[in-house]
């Protein structure tokens, strides 16, 4: 996604961080489409061995706008906070998306990762933020999470012993 000016990126959030959260993330995700992720990110994993969590930040504290930190680096660091790495096949997935930039990142434990590579998340996160530019926020993670799905079945495939590692709940910060 193309970045903001400092300036402007810091104002962005210093503004949404006066704003209840909730109220933010509720603008473009409901009750029942967080429902609704919740229930396709079961139902993918009911066809594969990956692990898929979805996590929705309305902004980040102006002072990490001040230290110049990034979606991604946010998203490496929730991965870690999530234990999104501590896959037993390490298939582990984290979908990452920062409203007050309105950018996704995509971070995947190394055994998934290495099938897909670097440009093969970049390409579903350009088709989700497609949708989010459209205003269709709940569309672009199902999109998202359809994506990942297929690759997730190709390289692992469903094993009658899986059992689901992770919670399948959006998390909302």
């Amino acid at each position: 996604m193309k970045r903001r000016h400092p300036i402007i990126r810091f104002f962005k959030h210093l503004i949404s961080a006066a704003l209840p959260v909730s109220w933010q993330v509720r603008k473009h995700f409901s009750d029942s489409a967080l429902n609704r992720i919740e229930k396709a990110i079961k139902a993918s994993e009911k066809t594969h061995a990956g692990e898929i969590r979805f996590v929705v930040e309305a902004c980040l504290h102006p002072i990490e706008i001040l230290r110049k930190k990034t979606p991604k680096s946010r998203a490496l660091e929730l991965f870690g906070r999530f234990n999104i790495w501590d896959t037993e096949q390490n298939n582990g997935v984290l979908i990452y998306l920062l409203l007050a930039d309105r950018d996704v990142e995509i971070v995947a434990d190394r055994g998934i990762h290495q099938y897909v590579g670097n440009e093969g998340w970049d390409a579903i996160c350009h088709t989700m933020e497609i949708e989010f530019r459209q205003g269709n926020f709940e569309a672009g993670v199902l999109q998202g999470l359809s994506e990942i799905s297929q690759l997730l079945q190709k390289h692992y495939p469903a094993d009658a012993d899986d059992n689901n590692e992770l919670p399948n709940a959006p998390i909302v910060l």
